[in-house]
């Protein structure tokens, strides 16, 4: 019995040790590395609605490509909220729109993503050289998007890198492959608990004595 106790105690450690570590690490990668929004307005269409819930990975301008959807904020701009755009152009690039088509250093835009496949929305010709360190940002409903095209002072219309906060993943399977990797760190642990519970009473519990014999008396 003491051995099996301690074999089960042994057992429940190193289950809630593991249990602890893997819910610890998940926990603080998801926290450190990501966080979720619930969209709100209509300029993304038809690539994310009102009411939908996004995954972002908390990244650097550095690390933004052209195409890539970012959350970003700007304290002089929409009120100072975070808001959540589409990468046309970066530094050094050329951002073009003639009446009819929108290029990027003079080859035209490929834009399966947009609302109605309206590439404008009413606004009228643009001609941006995006500053280094800045850039170009438009809605994919151009017409209900509020974005670069509406700033025309102050660098026309981009915005700094680094007023990047992350970008929104197309696949959340990352984040989530984490959150299940903190439950079942959790359940780990619990196990572990429940094994060192059952083994140290085991181990408490001492073996009953040797029932007495009577032998006949002569």
């Amino acid at each position: 019995m003491r051995h099996a106790g301690r074999g089960l105690l042994i057992t429940g450690t190193l289950l809630a040790v593991l249990g602890i570590v893997l819910a610890a690490g998940a926990f603080w990668t998801v926290r450190s590395d990501y966080t979720m929004v619930t969209f709100s307005g209509g300029s993304m269409e038809p690539t994310y609605a009102p009411g939908d819930r996004i995954f972002i990975a908390r990244t650097s301008g550095a690390k933004v490509r052209r195409g890539d959807v970012v959350l970003f904020g700007v304290p002089e701009r929409f009120e100072g909220k975070p808001v959540v755009k589409r990468v046309i152009g970066l530094g050094g690039d050329h951002v073009v729109f003639d009446g009819t088509r929108l290029t990027v250093d003079d080859a035209p835009l490929k834009e399966p993503y947009l609302k109605d496949g309206e590439v404008d929305g009413g606004h009228g010709p643009y001609d941006v050289k995006v500053p280094a360190g800045q850039m170009f940002l438009l809605g994919d409903h151009r017409a209900n998007s509020y974005d670069s095209r509406y700033f025309a002072s102050g660098d026309p219309g981009t915005v700094p890198v680094t007023a990047v906060r992350g970008r929104v993943l197309d696949d959340a399977t990352a984040p989530v492959v984490l959150g299940l990797g903190v439950l079942l760190g959790v359940v780990l642990a619990l196990a572990g608990a429940v094994c060192t519970l059952v083994g140290g009473l085991k181990r408490r519990r001492r073996p009953a004595p040797p029932a007495l014999i009577a032998h006949p008396v002569a």
